[in-house]
């Protein structure tokens, strides 16, 4: 293999957290699987396709970019949703391709016109609401305006989804703050109805309001971190178990579907009072066996976890010492007996009987699961797992 580390992901855990995902959504709720930042982290290209083998036909990107990456990589006749980002001169690609977008201010708005007018055909558009994150969205003051634009165009418009974004539904102190923004939703949606706009679906929840806000879910949920096998937030793992009566926290019914690993390419010896790496950061108390493994910063794995840092060598969770370089990092294996070049050393997943999740990273840093996923390298191998 001509790299330093590779990644796998799990088919089955995908399933298994797919299933629970509907358990919480229910038969009628629409489940749009979030691929922004390269699939959070785990590959476009690799994990549309395999969604769509688990059932899955409904994407959310963020960009043009990445959608003209889905379109490429679906197999089946899979929706394309853009979130945030698209030029004018791309939405008559948009349009052609049957790609919805979302519209949060009236040039956008406009300019979708245009172009399903130039094509004689429909903008599939979702209408964002501003209620209340103060981030994108058509304001309250300008309903009137919005609202006679629309129906004057409705020839060139498919108005699929009326949707909002909750700023911070994983942390209790956002909860009158969502409230509010749930009661200006609704206010907003219900007078569009009254003058004649009427859209397929209402969509407001990503996972964390999934978990903390079920009333949230209308017609279709757009989860991006759940289905990956993390939680929101620690708040909002606690907040699912206190809901379902469960007590410990190995009552976790997501199943992480990314692992991460790389191999030993070098051993050492060094001896008691010497320092390790660059500058003066480590230095060794007693004589020391050292493994340099051959993943840095540049792959993901941030320089902050120098001196931090943890991973798997013969199923024992072994410290990094000293910076974390750029293509390397020194790890302490005096006490894996019979450790040797090109053993497995496991970033991120399990070996034996341990385990190294995407959390660990952000209980030694202040990175959220989010942060670490989509940090991680496009160059990087992906590999499926049944």
């Amino acid at each position: 293999m001509f790299h330093t580390s590779f990644i796998e992901i799990s088919k089955a855990a995908l399933k298994s957290n797919l299933r629970f995902l509907k358990k919480l959504t229910g038969p009628d709720v629409r489940l749009c699987s979030v691929i922004k930042g390269n699939a959070y982290g785990h590959g476009i290209e690799h994990f549309l396709p395999l969604a769509e083998e688990c059932g899955v036909n409904y994407f959310a990107v963020h960009s043009a970019d990445e959608a003209l990456r889905a379109l490429m990589s679906r197999r089946k006749d899979s929706h394309i949703m853009i979130m945030g980002m698209i030029d004018d001169d791309q939405l008559s690609w948009a349009v052609e391709n049957d790609i919805s977008f979302y519209v949060f201010e009236f040039d956008r708005l406009n300019a979708a016109i245009y172009a399903a007018k130039k094509q004689n055909g429909k903008a599939r558009i979702h209408l964002e609401l501003e209620t209340g994150m103060n981030r994108l969205g058509f304001d309250w003051e300008d309903r009137n305006k919005l609202a006679d634009l629309l129906v004057r165009n409705l020839d060139h418009l498919h108005i699929m989804g009326i949707c909002t974004h909750f700023a911070g539904a994983e942390s209790i102190a956002n909860y009158l703050r969502i409230q509010n923004q749930i009661a200006n939703f609704n206010r907003y949606h219900g007078y569009l109805r009254k003058k004649g706009v009427e859209a397929d679906m209402r969509h407001t929840a990503c996972s964390a309001p999934l978990v903390a806000y079920p009333h949230t879910k209308m017609d279709m949920v757009r989860v991006g971190i759940l289905q990956y096998g993390f939680w929101p937030s620690k708040e909002t793992f606690m907040q699912y178990l206190t809901q379902n009566g469960k007590r410990r926290m190995t009552d976790n019914p997501l199943r992480q579907t990314i692992s991460w690993k790389s191999k030993i390419m070098s051993i050492k010896k060094v001896r008691a009072g010497e320092f390790v790496g660059y500058g003066t950061i480590y230095q060794t108390t007693d004589d020391t066996l050292i493994a340099a493994v051959p993943v840095g910063y540049s792959h993901g794995f941030g320089r902050v976890l120098s001196n931090l840092g943890k991973v798997l060598v013969h199923g024992r969770r072994v410290p990094v010492i000293g910076m974390v370089n750029m293509n390397m990092m020194i790890v302490d294996v005096s006490h894996c007996p019979g450790v040797q070049r090109e053993d497995e050393v496991v970033l991120i997943g399990s070996q034996r009987n341990n385990r190294i999740t995407v959390s660990s990273f952000s209980d030694m840093t202040n990175d959220v699961n989010y942060e670490t996923l989509v940090r991680l390298p496009r160059e990087i191998p992906r590999f499926i797992l049944e």
